[in-house]
């Protein structure tokens, strides 16, 4: 463990309490997160996770623009900031169809390249880190399942290469991830009622 390390951990806390309770400090946490985790994974040999922290960069700034409803869903939509909601079910066959192809790619990329040290973990967890990122841009409750199935495998590469504050901080994300679906899906529930 380094100093990087611990930061990024100790940060990676308050960003997920943040989006846990749709806070507006979330985005901003998020791209301080995106910045340490970044020089985390480069260093640690996860080129597709630090090339994600990248995209996690800039969709921080995408979602702070959505969240406070500078870029609108609706034409009908008056600003104002953007409520949980669900996802559209026209759109899963698109985000499934997405997250298997990316991962495929990157998994492929990665292992022909020989960058990467586990080219499948990082490959698939990039995959579904990318679709969970636009999900999570526009407020959907769902995006959390996607989470779900990222931390196990975050916390098994950073156990691999000896990141163990990065592991601690990914399973108290798992944690995070169902009291998520709950807390997301009821506000999700009650902006549909009123």
């Amino acid at each position: 463990m380094n100093i990087v390390e611990i930061i990024g951990a100790v940060i990676g806390l308050f960003y997920i309490v943040s989006e846990y309770r749709a806070d507006r400090w979330f985005w901003p946490l998020s791209l301080l997160m995106s910045a340490f985790y970044a020089v985390i994974d480069f260093t640690s040999g996860i080129y597709a996770n630090g090339a994600i922290c990248c995209y996690n960069f800039v969709m921080s700034v995408y979602g702070i623009l959505v969240w406070r409803g500078v870029i609108q869903k609706r034409q009908e939509d008056h600003g104002g900031e953007r409520h949980i909601s669900s996802c559209p079910r026209r759109y899963w066959w698109q985000i499934i169809t997405v997250t298997v192809l990316l991962s495929g790619v990157l998994t492929w990329l990665l292992g022909y390249i020989h960058e990467s040290q586990y080219p499948l973990l990082d490959g698939i967890s990039s995959a579904i880190t990318i679709v969970a990122m636009l999900m999570l841009a526009h407020k959907w409750w769902q995006q959390w399942f996607c989470w779900m199935l990222v931390e196990p495998l975050m916390i098994a590469i950073f156990w691999l290469t000896g990141n163990y504050a990065s592991v601690v901080l990914y399973a108290v994300f798992e944690v995070f991830c169902i009291l998520g679906i709950l807390r997301w899906r009821r506000e999700a529930k009650g902006h549909l009622q009123a």
